[in-house]
């Protein structure tokens, strides 16, 4: 879907980008191999056909840091299907919910494999990025107001600069409300009895039982349960993502 927007080019919004689609300019390539476009000047064109070459370049070096600041962040699921393997889906426990509140766990799930990085355990600035090592793209569900924040108040220089999909707002988008157990239960994704109604407060209550009584099934649990969180965003975020390239490019053709 990257290599099908236009919103990463000056001047172009929605409205416009859906006009070009509907011309047939599907993708970049369609764009650069016609000569002249309607309703913008041959000026113009070029200079947006220099935006292209050049955003195809940083593509294909993978160097996705390009796209975050021209994309607007609501439209950063478009990257995912080109990310592929390089998605990391995160999430965070924390020690309770007020001001003072500090990260506990860090869940980090990719397809190559996942990791929870647990305070004073193994959790550090040098553990977080090279679990992140390599990442193209960041998938959470409220990380940007929640997680992301989070991590960067503890962790400044841990967090790589990609492009970021919030299944919160993406999910909204579709019809798919609450948070992220309600979202599980109405797309068919069911957890293990002990873990089904587990809340954030318990959550918070089982890293204490491990602080301050060293009970390492509360710990246990803790990381599974962590660790559902992240691997049930990646199914959620690819059934997202279908409907949301289906929305817009529908949007196009009827524009």
């Amino acid at each position: 879907m990257i290599r099908r927007t236009f919103l990463i080019l000056p001047t172009i919004g929605e409205v416009t980008e859906r006009k070009l689609w509907r011309e047939g300019l599907l993708d970049w390539d369609c764009f650069l191999r016609s000569k002249s476009v309607s309703g913008i000047s041959s000026r113009r064109k070029e200079r947006l056909d220099g935006g292209l070459h050049q955003a195809s370049d940083f593509l294909e070096r993978g160097e996705v840091a390009y796209f975050t600041r021209l994309l607007p962040s609501r439209e950063h699921w478009r990257f995912l299907e080109e990310a592929g393997e390089d998605v990391a889906y995160l999430d965070i426990e924390t020690d309770g919910l007020g001001p003072r509140a500090v990260v506990t766990m860090v869940g980090v799930h990719r397809p190559s494999g996942s990791v929870t990085l647990v305070r004073d355990i193994d959790l550090n600035e040098k553990s977080l990025s090279a679990s992140l090592r390599g990442c193209k793209m960041l998938v959470t569900f409220n990380g940007a107001s929640f997680d992301l924040p989070m991590i960067e108040r503890e962790f400044p220089f841990s967090m790589p600069r990609v492009p970021h999909f919030d299944l919160r707002h993406g999910c909204a988008r579709i019809g798919l409300t609450g948070g992220l157990k309600s979202v599980e239960r109405q797309v068919g994704i069911f957890r293990a009895r002990e873990l089904e109604y587990m809340t954030g407060e318990e959550a918070v209550y089982l890293w204490h039982l491990w602080k301050r009584k060293g009970n390492e099934n509360a710990l246990k649990l803790l990381k599974r349960y962590n660790l559902e969180d992240t691997k049930n965003l990646a199914p959620i975020a690819g059934m997202v993502y279908r409907q949301l390239r289906e929305r817009a490019l529908n949007a196009g053709a009827m524009a």
